[in-house]
């Protein structure tokens, strides 16, 4: 088979690689920096924000938490297939929304691999809202990105 003709079939979208990639980044780095530094009851930044260090042996709100092995075999199976997806981004909105959702899925998914026992470490309380992270943040602005590129009628994924 021809490159060029292979290259018709294939389609892979490098942005979104490295939006995933400065995601995975910010969120690594903040969660080693608050195992380190924050302590105790925690830190009051602004008003209702406090950083307060937290471990999550669920999914999203602490969901299957009793079961830290199961939620991280699932979690590895949806992390590949969005990565399956993702790669083949139209470019835009798409591009943006699958990088920060894949960002966001690869993070968590490596924080529950490498620390044991296996669990996310979450670490910014805002009110009486759950405790998450960048990785967290980065999954909901993902979701949202790509619902308004459907809203717009947008593809997300090349043929």
């Amino acid at each position: 088979m021809s490159r060029q003709r292979l290259d018709r079939r294939i389609h892979v979208n490098g942005l979104v690689v490295a939006w995933a990639a400065g995601v995975v980044a910010l969120d690594s780095l903040t969660k080693w920096w608050v195992r380190g530094h924050v302590t105790g009851h925690g830190r009051q930044l602004l008003g209702p924000l406090w950083l307060r260090v937290t471990y999550n042996s669920g999914i999203s709100f602490s969901l299957n938490a009793t079961g830290p092995v199961a939620t991280t075999l699932i979690t590895l199976v949806i992390v590949l297939l969005v990565a399956f997806v993702a790669l083949q981004a139209t470019p835009g909105l798409a591009t943006v929304g699958f990088g920060l959702l894949l960002g966001g899925g690869v993070s968590n998914e490596l924080d529950r691999l490498i620390h044991v026992p296996h669990q996310v470490t979450d670490f910014i309380s805002l009110g009486g809202f759950p405790v998450f992270n960048f990785a967290d943040a980065a999954v909901t602005f993902g979701f949202i990105s790509l619902f308004i590129s459907l809203l717009r009628g947008s593809r997300l994924v090349q043929r």
